[in-house]
């Protein structure tokens, strides 16, 4: 696996380091069990202080990614193991939060609840490598989620219960 980190991003460098990580876990690039670079090399490999590696690894570990295995290292952790179910939870309540976020900020710039969903289709067929769809097809998945969704969309409370943004 190549990490490639871009120091004129607005984007932290540990959350690029921690994006790539990710991505090749989704992708199978990296399994269960893979040793991930020392904090050393792949500062030295990246150019950049140990800390920014340390502080990556450190949140992949607390979001249940990477095991750190004291001086024998960082790990790919296995989501097959006995918190799956607790941690999956976890997961979807912080994926619905973020959505729920993203949703209020798009309908605030004035944006559609159909486009908010084709683009979250759009994202999600790239995430889990399904390819672009045909946009007739992204846009009639997208009408059929908006109609069957519209009468939930009134009793259905978000996992966001914080005050006001």
């Amino acid at each position: 696996m190549v990490i490639r980190i871009d120091q004129k991003s607005e984007e932290p460098l540990y959350l690029q380091i921690r994006s790539q990580i990710i991505a090749a876990i989704a992708t199978g690039e990296l399994v269960p069990g893979t040793a991930l670079p020392s904090v050393r090399a792949l500062a030295s490999d990246l150019g950049i202080n140990l800390h920014t590696v340390n502080k990556a690894y450190a949140v992949l570990r607390d979001e249940g990614y990477v095991l750190m295995r004291g001086r024998s290292g960082a790990y790919i952790a296995d989501p097959c193991e006995d918190d799956r179910a607790d941690r999956a939870q976890i997961e979807l309540a912080k994926m619905e939060d973020g959505l729920f976020e993203l949703a209020l900020a798009h309908r605030a710039r004035g944006g559609t609840w159909g486009e908010f969903l084709e683009c979250a289709q759009r994202q999600a067929a790239r995430a889990y490598g399904a390819g672009e769809r045909s946009d007739a097809r992204t846009a009639q998945a997208s009408r059929d989620a908006q109609g069957e969704n519209i009468e939930r969309a009134a009793s259905c409370e978000p996992a966001f219960k914080g005050g006001a943004l």
